[in-house]
């Protein structure tokens, strides 16, 4: 990676990457195969399924976000998934309240109080295992060391977890959502709040295919705080999943906002 390309994260991410919002068929189905090769294959979380992807009851009423290369051909690197309230049951727990039912401290927040229609969890954050695969990463989704700052043959950091992570917060905005929930493994978290994202923990630490945390994240906060370095990649990020979101609306063939699983919500400027 190139010291023009660390100073403008933007342009630098346009150099390797791509982001999208993962709305035809097409898209989905790389977001599929890349969980299934890190959480059936790699990981062996979820057992492995004859048409090569992972697929789960939340995906009917999520929206994701496919990183692929900027070269053609395309190669998907990661994804991420923004799980919404089920339309059809606007009651029914998000993953993480079924997870953390016992563990969460509802004195700080409780999700079962708060507008259903406002809140998300973002979940199945997960790199593909020739962006991530060096010496003892084989047991984890996605891996942040300070040696991605490095030059390599898959560059990697910031751009592979942060744009992702970005991403999610972009579905997020771009879905009315203001309060988003992760139940994710403590470096990862640590990770985050290097990035000026104040994440806050909800809850005890549970045994989830290893130690995680149940953590709150406010999306506007998110965006108002965020280190000024992330700003020209937030705009990037920002751009091409509203752009991705506001052409499946508009689309006549494409599935409407209430039909995708996310609410009318207008699109606004990145700021």
């Amino acid at each position: 990676m190139q010291l023009t390309d660390q100073l403008n994260l933007g342009q630098g991410f346009r150099k390797y990457f791509r982001i999208d919002a993962a709305i035809d068929e097409a898209l989905k189905d790389d977001v599929f195969r890349i969980r299934h090769s890190v959480y059936c294959e790699d990981l062996q979380f979820e057992p492995e399924s004859p048409d090569g992807r992972e697929i789960d009851v939340y995906d009917a009423h999520s929206v994701h976000c496919l990183l692929s290369t900027s070269t053609m051909p395309r190669q998907p690197v990661g994804c991420a998934r923004l799980v919404l309230a089920n339309p059809q049951d606007p009651d029914a727990p998000l993953p993480f309240e079924l997870t953390c039912a016992s563990a969460l401290d509802r004195s700080i927040i409780d999700p079962a109080k708060l507008p259903r229609e406002r809140i998300a969890e973002i979940s199945r954050l997960a790199v593909h295992r020739s962006y991530r695969r060096r010496k003892g990463e084989d047991q984890t989704t996605v891996q942040v060391s300070e040696s991605d700052y490095s030059a390599g043959e898959h560059p990697r950091f910031p751009f592979v977890p942060t744009s992702l992570l970005l991403g999610a917060v972009a579905l997020a905005e771009c879905s009315g959502i203001e309060t988003v929930f992760v139940l994710t493994e403590p470096r990862l978290a640590a990770h985050f709040v290097k990035l000026g994202v104040e994440v806050r923990q909800i809850g005890q630490s549970v045994e989830h295919r290893g130690r995680r945390i149940p953590s709150v994240m406010h999306v506007e906060e998110i965006i108002r705080n965020m280190r000024a370095i992330l700003h020209p990649l937030w705009h990037v990020v920002r751009q091409d999943i509203a752009r991705g979101l506001e052409a499946a609306r508009n689309s006549a063939t494409a599935p409407d906002a209430t039909s995708a699983g996310w609410p009318e919500a207008e699109a606004k400027p990145a700021s």
